[in-house]
């Protein structure tokens, strides 16, 4: 880690609260600070700093302060407020469960540790787990019970599936321990079982080796004022062990009732698995699959859970709900649990959209779905990959993986349909791509900083954010609007007016001439003026779009950098330099390319099925593309902004569609020009008229909503309601006349 000058505040102790960091002095001017423990001034290596000093503190602007456990998280952080970064809520390092709140050790918790019970077990979601799993997991085991008992060697085990079958029907508040199992409580010593004494031993490491070398059974925790526990013998439990594997009823156990009792297990876990809040249930089934099952049947005792227990206490399991509504936090590995439980489908999407090319099992509409469906995890493991390499590296190779990957998601799609119908000789794929970059910029302008202000201003009444950095934003939105629209007006200008539907009388000039549908068309002017005006135009906008984006990645990062002031503050009591990666770069650079590569393939799926879609339904192609193939990419980036605004930081949620919406305009559509001129696909940067002035609308509306530097649930509310509005307009507007 980077040297850096402590300025301790005193003692530090979890009930205190964050201290504030002074303002740095001429010989320090860092706007960016990480403490882990004290207060650290940071030097360039992992801060956004102001390289010369000239703009180091000012005090006119509002100061953001945000926490972050170690120097990784503190870099990632900080790349939240640099422009043309992306913006990422997840923590890209694996978090000490001590460190996490009581909610999320919930989560983990292990279900061989019994607890104090809180509350009555009598809860909404155990009654649901009745009907959801209990009954059918508990008739099972009444049917191999019989079965076991007509073997006669197996009628241990027939016992055994008695007791299970009650125990399934209601699990909870129930403890499944091994024989001579007591539980903890104020009472006489049980007798037949070795003492553990209270004592302290004169050396702590003997008694943590001690600790370490015990059975299963033996708790992890003494109280003083309890009763020690009583655990087995240790030689007991391994000699039942071996009589138990060599026994015969065991053998008929492993061929007739424990294979039917995997499988019942199995999509137990897999159902309530992919159900999410039902995780629980997927821990109970697996654990009851991998150890109870497996123990000797004599061993197995189930007993209620008393009321005395006042410490924590470990048996073989214990379950006290069967669902948590907090589990859409749970990760694996770092994979949320979304995203995971949606790589099956990826791969389903793959193997039948590419085994199945004549729609003999699947339809087209179906193929579409999953394939479109399956960008959503594609897009979080790229936002994920690149999050994890920026925050491991400098701001360089950041910048570059930012710039590189991006705009990935959105930019294979748009090329893999260019390319359809390019071999399609169509244009309605060019017009699709048209609405769905549309799409993409109105609903990151309207519908993305709408749906933050209002769940955060529900939260938070009224919340606050940097005027000054939103400015930037709004100016480089109006840039971008002029520029992609350019070429839009001056086809209106110097185009053909091209009428369809026209009625008149011959020889009649007292009847006016009625026409319909009338359009400025510049495919009928003929190729002078698209080869000597219109291409000139959009390659000069196509170099300017860039280099503005760059001059703003100058302003924002460089010259202005104080108008994101951040102060980045550890969290007391953290682990500053204990931290554990969850993706290493080159792990991360590994999940970009695989990410990249089965995005490609998804995007050719959707484009190669979407044909029903354009062709045989009465929903306007419009509509598609600046709802479905628009926004479908980015419900991660919306999930980002909501965690935001529930955050009460605003800023970076309003930053979400702002940041988005300009990398659109700015490097999405110069790219698209590049790919045209270098593999001629015919994309003309020229919008039909609902694009224009949806997109001009909507850039004024939202500098309206962002002058005053507040926002509240009815300023988004606005902002979704205009948003409805113009999806509207695009759900009854008639087709493109090349659809």
């Amino acid at each position: 880690p980077p040297q850096a000058d402590r300025l301790c505040v005193g003692p530090h102790h979890p009930e205190l609260g964050t201290a504030e960091t002074p303002p740095p002095d001429a010989s320090a001017h860092h706007f960016c600070h990480y403490a882990p423990k004290c207060f650290l001034t940071v030097h360039r290596a992992w801060s956004i700093s102001s390289r010369h000093g000239e703009e180091g503190w000012h005090e006119a602007t509002t100061r953001t302060t945000v926490r972050a456990e170690n120097e990784v998280e503190a870099h990632r952080e900080a790349n939240n407020y640099k422009f043309g970064f992306r913006k990422w809520k997840g923590h890209v390092t694996e978090r000490p469960i001590e460190d996490r709140s009581d909610i999320v050790k919930e989560l983990y918790s292990d279900l061989s540790i019994v607890k104090p019970q809180k509350g009555s077990v009598v809860t909404f979601g155990n009654i649901v787990y009745v009907f959801l799993f209990g009954w059918w997991m508990s008739l099972i085991y009444f049917l191999i019970c019989p079965v076991m008992f007509l073997t006669i060697c197996g009628a241990p085990y027939g016992k055994l599936c008695l007791k299970m079958a009650w125990y399934f029907i209601w699990p909870f508040g129930k403890l499944v321990g091994k024989a001579c199992y007591q539980v903890k409580r104020p009472s006489a010593k049980p007798p037949k079982c070795e003492i553990i004494p209270e004592g302290d031993t004169e050396d702590g490491k003997d008694l943590a080796r001690d600790k370490e070398s015990a059975p299963l059974m033996v708790p992890t925790r003494v109280k003083e004022d309890l009763t020690p526990v009583g655990i087995p013998f240790p030689g007991l439990p391994a000699r039942k062990m071996s009589k138990h594997w060599c026994r015969i009823s065991t053998c008929v156990w492993l061929l007739l009732g424990y294979p039917v009792l995997a499988v019942v297990h199995s999509l137990a876990c897999v159902l309530s698995w992919f159900l999410v809040f039902t995780i629980p249930v997927a821990k109970m089934s697996a654990r009851t699959l991998s150890t109870v099952l497996l123990m000797a049947p004599e061993d197995v005792q189930i007993h209620r859970l008393e009321k005395g227990l006042v410490s924590e206490t470990k048996v073989v399991l214990c379950c006290y709900q069967a669902s948590n509504v907090y589990y859409y936090k749970y990760t694996v590995q770092g994979f949320n649990i979304f995203g995971l439980n949606l790589l099956p489908l990826v791969l389903t999407s793959l193997v039948i959209g590419y085994t199945d090319s004549e729609h003999r099992y699947f339809s087209s509409e179906v193929k579409f779905a999953t394939a479109i469906t399956s960008i959503i995890p594609l897009s979080y493991y790229i936002g994920m990959g690149i999050a994890s390499i920026s925050a491991q590296s400098n701001f360089a190779l950041g910048a570059v993986v930012n710039a590189t990957f991006g705009s990935i998601t959105e930019l294979t799609f748009y090329i893999t349909a260019l390319l359809r119908g390019h071999r399609a000789a169509s244009k309605c794929y060019e017009e699709i791509v048209k609405a769905a970059l549309t799409g993409t910029l109105i609903g990151c302008i309207l519908f993305i900083p709408g749906v933050c202000m209002i769940i955060g201003g529900i939260k938070h009444s009224e919340q606050q954010f940097n005027s000054r950095s939103a400015g930037v934003g709004s100016a480089l939105l109006f840039i971008s609007i002029g520029g992609v629209f350019a070429p839009t007006l001056f086809s209106k200008t110097f185009g053909n007016l091209v009428c369809e539907s026209c009625t008149n009388v011959p020889d009649n000039a007292s009847v006016p001439l009625n026409c319909k549908s009338c359009h400025y068309d510049m495919s009928q002017t003929g190729p002078h003026l698209i080869l000597s005006n219109i291409e000139p135009l959009v390659y000069t906008i196509s170099v300017l779009l860039p280099a503005a984006y760059f001059i703003g990645l100058i302003f924002t990062l460089k010259t202005h950098s104080h108008i994101y002031d951040i102060q980045i503050s550890g969290e007391q009591g953290g682990h500053a330099h204990g931290h554990v990666v969850h993706w290493s770069r080159w792990r991360a650079l590994a999940v970009l390319i695989v990410a990249t590569v089965l995005m490609a393939c998804c995007a050719d799926l959707s484009t190669d099925n979407i044909q029903p879609l354009l062709s045989h339904y009465s929903i306007s192609q419009y509509f598609i593309g600046v709802t479905v193939l628009a926004m479908v990419p980015e419900l991660p980036e919306i999930v980002n902004g909501i965690q935001f605004a529930l955050q009460n930081n605003i800023s970076l949620s309003l930053e979400v569609g702002s940041c988005i919406a300009v990398q659109v305009c700015m490097i999405q559509i110069p790219l698209l020009v590049l790919f045209n001129v270098f593999y001629d696909v015919g994309f003309v940067l020229v919008f039909s008229d609902i694009h224009l002035w949806a997109s001009i609308f909507s850039v004024i509306l939202v500098n309206y909503i962002f002058m005053d530097g507040k926002c509240d649930y009815f300023q988004g509310t606005a902002l979704v309601v205009v948003y409805l509005i113009l999806l509207a307009v695009y759900f009854f507007a008639p087709s493109p006349g090349s659809c």
